[in-house]
C-alpha cells in the first residue's frame, strides 16, 4: 500500500509580503507524517532523540545535528523521545543574496549541496553535528531572525536576510572544521569546488581538481556530476559566464578584455559560449543593462 505524501504549500508557511524566510519551532516535535515542501529548510536538532525518515531509509538524530532538506525530498520523524528542533524555511529561488566569497568555503558546498545529494550513500554519517557551544551560537542567530520576522518593522526584510546569511555562513564554517571522517570526504570535494570558485580565471586541469579531492580523475568527474548535476568543466564555464556578465555590467573594458579577465584566450569562443548560456551576445547584454539603467533613472528632486 502506497504511503500518502503531503506537500506543504508555500502560501501556508510564508507571509504574503514576499519575504522568503520563516522559522518554525517544534518543542517538542509532534507526529506529522511523511511530507515534502514547496520550499527548502535547514533543520537544527536542539534536544532529545528520534529517527529521521526519508521513504524507506531512517537515521538517528540527537541534539546538535544539522541538515538541509530540499523541497521535493519526502521526510518525517519517528520514535521521538522529546525531540526538539528548529526549522528555518527558505525559498532559494526568491532569495536575492549577495554571496560575496562564501562559495570559496568548502563547508558551504559540503553542507548545502554535497551532503543532501550523498545522504543515502553515506548513511547520514556525513551530516553536520554541532558542539553545544556552536549550537548556542547558531541558536542566537536564529533568535535574531525569528525576532525580525515576528516584529516585521520597517527594514525587517533586510535584517532578516542578514541573520539568515549569518546562519548559513556560521554553519558552513562549522562544517569546514569538522573532524568527522565521513564529512571530510565531502569537504575534499568541496575544496575542489572552492578551488574553481577562487581560480575560475586561470587554467584549471581535471587532474588538479581530482588531486585536491583525493580521488582518481574518473571517480571525481562521476562524483561531481552526481552531486551537482553538471560536469566540472560545465561548472567552470558557468562560473566564468556569471563573472563575465557582472564585468560587462560594471566595467567599461572591451569584450576581449572581459573574455581574458574571466579566463578565455579566444574572444570569439567566449562570445559563442556567452550567447549559448544567456541567449544574447556580450555586447547586447551590456547594451540592454545600460539602457535599462537610463530608463530607470529617477527624476530630479523637486521636479
Amino acid at each position: 500500500m502506497a504511503v500518502e505524501i503531503r506537500t506543504l504549500k508555500t502560501s501556508d508557511w510564508f507571509q504574503s509580503d514576499g519575504v522568503p524566510l520563516a522559522v518554525a519551532r517544534r518543542d517538542p516535535q509532534e507526529p506529522f507524517g511523511l511530507h515534502a515542501h514547496e520550499f527548502a529548510e535547514i533543520v537544527l536538532i536542539t534536544g532529545g532523540h528520534g529517527l529521521h525518515i526519508t521513504g524507506t531509509e531512517s537515521w538517528p538524530l540527537s541534539a546538535g545535528d544539522v541538515f538541509v532538506i530540499g523541497g521535493s525530498r519526502p521526510h518525517d520523524y519517528q520514535n521521538m523521545e522529546n525531540l526538539c528542533l528548529i526549522n528555518i524555511l527558505f525559498q532559494p529561488e526568491k532569495l536575492l543574496l549577495e554571496m560575496a566569497d562564501l562559495a570559496t568555503l568548502p563547508g558551504y558546498h559540503a553542507l548545502f549541496t554535497l551532503e543532501p545529494a550523498w545522504r543515502a550513500r553515506h548513511q547520514f554519517k556525513s551530516r553536520l553535528h554541532l558542539a553545544p557551544a556552536e549550537l548556542e551560537v547558531v541558536s542566537g542567530f536564529v533568535d535574531e531572525l525569528d525576532k525580525e520576522l515576528a516584529a516585521r518593522t520597517p527594514g525587517y526584510g533586510f535584517f532578516a536576510t542578514v541573520a539568515f546569511m549569518q546562519i548559513i555562513g556560521y554553519l558552513s564554517r562549522c562544517y569546514s572544521r569538522t573532524p568527522n571522517p565521513d564529512s571530510c570526504s565531502l569537504l575534499r570535494i568541496g575544496e575542489a569546488i572552492s578551488h574553481l570558485e577562487k581560480h575560475y580565471n586561470k587554467a584549471i586541469h581535471l587532474d588538479e581538481l581530482a588531486g585536491i579531492a583525493h580521488m582518481s580523475k574518473r571517480s571525481f568527474i562521476r562524483a561531481f556530476q552526481s552531486a551537482l548535476g553538471i560536469s566540472p568543466i560545465a561548472y567552470l564555464i558557468q562560473l566564468r559566464m556569471q563573472r563575465a556578465a557582472h564585468l560587462l555590467r560594471r566595467d567599461s573594458g572591451t569584450i576581449t578584455e572581459v573574455a581574458f579577465n574571466v579566463g578565455f584566450n579566444d574572444s570569439n569562443y567566449f562570445t559563442r559560449q556567452f550567447t549559448r548560456v544567456f541567449g544574447i551576445s556580450p555586447r547586447e547584454h551590456r547594451r540592454r543593462y545600460h539602457r535599462g539603467k537610463q530608463d530607470a533613472k529617477p527624476a530630479p528632486l523637486g521636479s
